[in-house]
């Protein structure tokens, strides 16, 4: 495996990308709005799915500087994957028009529509060189759980909900266990297609992988330039 540059390139802007936005936005928030809560903020599934997208970009950008990529990254990067999907569907399907504590424009474009699309690019262009079972990408779906059941004890604690789909005190605990469930079954979905799509390996080229020039074999020639057949059949018309 050979290391490919303009991969890793790719993968350590757009972590840089995402890191100075998370960045920008948390200090935009702590310095210009009353209140704002750290705690609040990396409560976010979108702020900590970024996170684990911008990490996990980094991590991959210096594999694929290497020419290395273990199995370990790989599995990571699916999971990268179908969080930003989940991120991305999720506002563009229900909150593009609610406030979820993204006031600056470029910042909210960068976390929701550019990062889950570089992570889906990502993947498809440098598939897993070996297959993922679906039952290995069901693992990917406990941090979605795990934020689930987080979000809905921290509620009550701090009377703070990141989602209005996730606050039982608008619409009570029967929608959002209704919503919770939907959202459960396309991130099971997002999983399967994503190790689904690693069937695809062996038909998409590997931005990693470098194959040899074919060379066709060249006849040895002798010093005087003639093939060293020639010589043979000369030594035999001699003895003639």
């Amino acid at each position: 495996m050979t290391a490919n540059r303009g991969l890793a390139l790719f993968r350590f802007w757009f972590a840089l990308l995402g890191f100075v936005a998370v960045l920008f936005q948390l200090l935009y928030l702590v310095q210009n709005v009353p209140g704002a809560s750290t705690g609040n903020y990396f409560s976010y599934f979108t702020i900590e799915s970024n996170i684990i997208a911008f990490v996990t970009l980094g991590i991959a950008g210096w594999f694929a500087w290497k020419g290395a990529s273990p199995r370990w990254l790989e599995l990571l990067r699916g999971a990268a994957t179908v969080y930003m999907t989940i991120t991305g569907i999720t506002y563009s399907l229900l909150l593009s028009d609610i406030d979820v504590n993204t006031p600056i424009p470029w910042v909210n474009v960068v976390l929701h529509y550019t990062v889950p699309t570089v992570m889906v690019i990502d993947w498809l262009v440098d598939l897993p060189r070996e297959r993922i079972p679906v039952r290995t990408s069901l693992v990917w779906l406990a941090f979605p759980m795990l934020y689930l059941v987080y979000s809905l004890i921290r509620g009550p604690i701090v009377d703070w909900y990141p989602y209005p789909f996730l606050d039982p005190r608008s619409a009570g605990y029967g929608t959002v266990a209704v919503m919770s469930v939907l959202i459960a079954v396309a991130a099971f979905g997002f999983a399967v297609v994503a190790a689904l799509s690693t069937k695809l390996q062996n038909s998409v080229p590997h931005p990693a992988l470098t194959s040899p020039p074919e060379t066709a074999l060249e006849p040895r020639t002798t010093a005087r330039g003639r093939h060293a057949g020639d010589d043979a059949g000369l030594e035999g018309q001699q003895r003639r």
